[in-house]
């Protein structure tokens, strides 16, 4: 009758373990990558036996990531050692955020002290790893297409871009510029909707119509309103450079211009025409030529 008992009580025969190093010491916690698509995971293999072991690794990575870890190790006997792999060359702004997929390490034992292990002898350890969360706004502005004049407006887009991983949208933006004669609308459009791909909003630029002639400097700023609902900050901005010219200058009346046409040609018919003070000079000495004449007959 107590034989079973017996038996159940046998102390299990020494072997080794392969185990990984969770975060918080608990397995359901995922690694999260960074947001350059990278972490590091702490794993070891003790050894209860009684002669060293030599164990050989093999990975599998997911998100098509790359890794560096050991490819086989020696652990002494009675001995546990740790290793460390290096995920990395995960692109984590193209898989949704919050996403999880399973890795995994498999060692295989390969020899107990100079003798190669005949028998298959394989031990796993699995774990997830988690796409961060990606907030990350561009903007950009269209360039003008030529200056504009004092007392006129602009019409430029402004386009925001989503370049992370979640929904997002603009927070705030905020306008400025060097001229204190210039004035810009307002693009609170742009804090209305969540951003997939993108979404523009026109930027009308008005200069006043005593504005000196100026190259101004007109900068958009605007902020990730899921970056601060989180509790960090993600900025972008642009600027782009409005050329401001004076007015044209007023053409004449067309109804003058016959009038300053005819001008010109009495102008031009009465340069052609002898000068009186030569003609009077030529005549003055015809008769003193005749005059003489005459007295000399």
């Amino acid at each position: 009758m107590l034989s079973p008992i017996v038996a159940s009580q046998q102390p299990e025969p020494p072997g080794w373990e392969l185990g990984i190093e969770y975060p918080q010491e608990d397995e359901d916690n995922p690694f999260k990558l960074s947001s350059t698509g990278t972490v590091s995971v702490s794993f070891f293999v003790s050894n209860n036996e009684l002669l060293p072991i030599t164990v050989d690794f093999e990975y599998e990575i997911p998100f098509e990531g790359e890794y560096d870890g050991p490819e086989s190790e020696t652990i002494g006997a009675g001995n546990n050692k740790t290793f460390t792999l290096a995920i990395s060359g995960i692109n984590v702004r193209d898989n949704p955020a919050e996403t999880t997929e399973e890795f995994s390490i498999t060692g295989l034992l390969v020899s107990r002290g100079s003798v190669p292990q005949p028998i298959p002898d394989s031990r796993s350890s699995t774990g997830d790893l988690l796409i961060p969360t990606i907030y990350d706004l561009e903007i950009s502005i269209s360039e003008p297409v030529g200056p504009m004049n004092s007392g006129s407006e602009m019409t430029l887009q402004v386009l925001v871009g989503n370049l992370g991983n979640a929904v997002d949208r603009v927070g705030s933006v905020e306008i400025s510029d060097n001229c204190p004669l210039l004035t810009t609308s307002s693009l609170d459009e742009l804090t209305s909707r969540d951003i997939q791909n993108g979404i523009s909003s026109p930027l009308v630029i008005t200069a006043s119509q005593s504005h000196p002639q100026r190259n101004c400097e007109v900068e958009v700023v605007i902020s990730s309103n899921g970056a601060t609902n989180s509790g960090g900050s993600a900025i972008a901005s642009d600027s782009v450079r409005v050329t401001v010219e004076p007015p044209p200058v007023n053409e004449e009346d067309p109804n003058d211009q016959g009038g300053n046409e005819g001008d010109m040609i009495d102008e031009v018919v009465s340069s052609n025409l002898p000068n009186i003070g030569v003609f009077l000079t030529v005549f003055m000495i015809l008769i003193s030529a005749s005059i003489k004449t005459d007295r000399d007959d």
